[in-house]
């Protein structure tokens, strides 16, 4: 990934680095990988969705240890791990208060890149792999939502797979294949659990590829200048190895504030009720972190054209970098477009909040006209604004305005 100075007396650690170099690897990779000065702090979140992977992983490894995929024992076995096993509460807590907080530094973390311009020539398959990523995260969250076997976990899965059935030609057939019968049944839990165990270490192979894209075409930065001087960039650890301890503590603050004042309180009280097939919630709604897509999927009447419209909200993401016409990275030398970007923001957050209301009344409204402005945004805005905006001069190097304020 990175070239490596890294140098040693020790006899052993020469002898293993002869035969498999990972030492000065990581070295190359972490200790002395020339970082651009002048990263803030929206550039820790990257690392923080790091943090948060290992954690997931780790606690669902010993959730398996506990839980049985059975429609008739995985809700009491899920009420064992709560009640019966060592710390089975916090480690389940940990767990599922994680995945909340993962997906919330992804979209800190999207939306980072989306305003600094991060996805441009040469990053293009960097942002690609980046949504790679958070599409595998919102598959497995989705199957490790069902696992529960709770009122809100068995309907999710109903209402969500029954989509494919829009489908012309082949859409009954991808529903049967992913129940695994003709209805959701034990096949459906014992295939779920199956992929939710094993799609998170297809996300950690993810993020090898990402860092590899990562060290290959080099870190962005708020600027949007290209390296151009060993003066523009100082060596990741010990400055920014400092700075992302200090954002993964406040990570861990916030995240143990839930687990242990407020563990439920992104979850639904539907989902501690066994599932029954015979009694319908009065709304399903999914986790918060779907709820603008689920806003897209209503906001459409007819069903085939609200799955086309939801997959689509997540597609055209993949072709910004060719969408945005401006020569310009950074939103902080482009006026224009840094609007329309906090507009985009606002409607994202819209969408959420439509998404967890019921779809009655004035949501209806709301909801196809920010749905509107979503796609309105990325297919006509973008391009647009890159063509006839007039961007701010850009500074010459990444050190000019970093000394300019040293001076002052």
């Amino acid at each position: 990934m990175s070239g490596s100075t890294f140098e040693t007396d020790n006899k052993l650690v020469n002898w293993f680095e002869k035969r498999l170099p990972i030492i000065s690897l990581m070295h190359g990779a972490v200790v002395v990988y020339p970082t651009p000065k002048n990263l803030s702090w929206w550039w820790t979140f990257g690392s923080l969705a790091g943090v948060a992977l290992v954690i997931m992983m780790a606690t669902g490894i010993i959730l398996a240890m506990h839980y049985t995929p059975h429609v008739d024992y995985a809700f009491l076995s899920v009420e064992h791990i709560m009640r019966d096993v060592n710390y089975g509460w916090l480690i389940r807590y940990v767990h599922s208060n994680t995945g909340s907080l993962f997906f919330m530094v992804v979209y800190i973390h999207i939306f980072r890149g989306l305003y600094y311009g991060s996805y441009k020539d040469p990053r293009e398959l960097l942002w690609i792999i980046g949504l790679l990523i958070y599409v595998l995260m919102m598959a497995t969250g989705f199957l490790g939502y069902v696992l529960p076997w709770g009122q809100m976990s068995f309907w999710a899965v109903t209402v969500i797979t029954n989509l494919f059935s829009a489908v012309p030609i082949v859409g009954d057939a991808i529903v049967s294949w992913l129940w695994g019968g003709y209805a959701v049944g034990n096949p459906t839990l014992n295939r779920f659990f199956s992929l939710h165990y094993l799609l998170p270490f297809v996300i950690f192979a993810a993020v090898i590829l990402h860092l590899w894209a990562l060290h290959t075409s080099k870190s962005s930065n708020p600027l949007g200048v290209e390296v151009k001087t060993p003066q523009d960039t100082i060596p990741f650890h010990p400055y920014f190895t400092a700075k992302d301890l200090v954002g993964l503590a406040v990570f861990l603050i916030v995240l143990f504030f839930f687990v242990f004042f407020a563990p439920n309180y992104m979850g639904h009280p539907d989902n501690y009720i066994t599932a029954n097939p015979m009694v319908t919630p009065a709304h399903i709604v999914p986790e918060w972190y779907y709820l603008p897509f689920y806003a897209i999927l209503r906001a459409i009447p007819d069903k085939l054209g609200g799955v086309i419209a939801m997959f689509g909200a997540i597609v055209i993401l993949f072709l910004v970098p060719w969408l945005d016409t401006s020569k310009v990275r950074s939103s902080r030398f482009r006026p224009i477009y840094k609007q329309f970007f906090w507009i985009l923001v606002l409607d994202c957050f819209v969408l959420g909040w439509v998404g967890a209301n019921a779809p009655e009344g004035h949501f209806i409204l709301i909801g196809r006209l920010a749905t509107a402005y979503y796609f309105l945004h990325f297919l006509v805005i973008l391009p647009i604004v890159g063509m006839i905006e007039k961007p701010l001069p850009l500074p010459e190097s990444i050190s000019q305005p970093v000394l300019k304020g040293e001076q002052e």
